[in-house]
């Protein structure tokens, strides 16, 4: 079987309490690991996504609507349906799974996450992920 659960894929989060946001796969564990025996990965997704901006915003209003809030997740495979997207944002560095254990350390995790998603909104790529998902 071909895998396609890379990470940079996005994917979108159908259980729990993100369901129904969207995000991208970090780190994959195919094979699982001895705390969870099943194929998952580690999610970096969106919790709230950046407002709708119209021209005539100030820079302070567009800099506020701008701003993104992150959620870091471990999901099942079968908790997660894959996208056609993928998504060039390097987390890898910056969220790992040992991240998740302490609270402040994921935290500081979640910012870094969220400043470089910011940073990947204000360039105008990826605008697909960045879109909230209407159903």
């Amino acid at each position: 079987m071909v895998k396609f659960l890379k990470p940079g894929k996005a994917v979108i989060v159908l259980q729990g309490r993100h369901a129904g946001r969207k995000g991208v796969i970090v780190r994959s564990f195919d094979d699982g690991t001895r705390d969870r025996p099943y194929g998952h990965c580690l999610v970096a997704g969106m919790a709230k996504y950046p407002r709708k901006m119209i021209r005539k915003d100030s820079a302070k209003k567009t800099a506020k609507k701008s701003r993104v809030k992150v959620f870091l997740k471990l999901v099942n495979y079968s908790h997660v349906m894959p996208t056609r997207y993928t998504l060039d944002v390097d987390l890898k560095d910056v969220v790992t799974p040992d991240e998740l254990q302490s609270r402040d350390r994921k935290i500081t995790a979640a910012k870094e996450a969220k400043s470089r998603l910011e940073e990947r909104f204000k360039t105008g790529k990826n605008r697909w992920f960045f879109s909230k998902l209407r159903f």
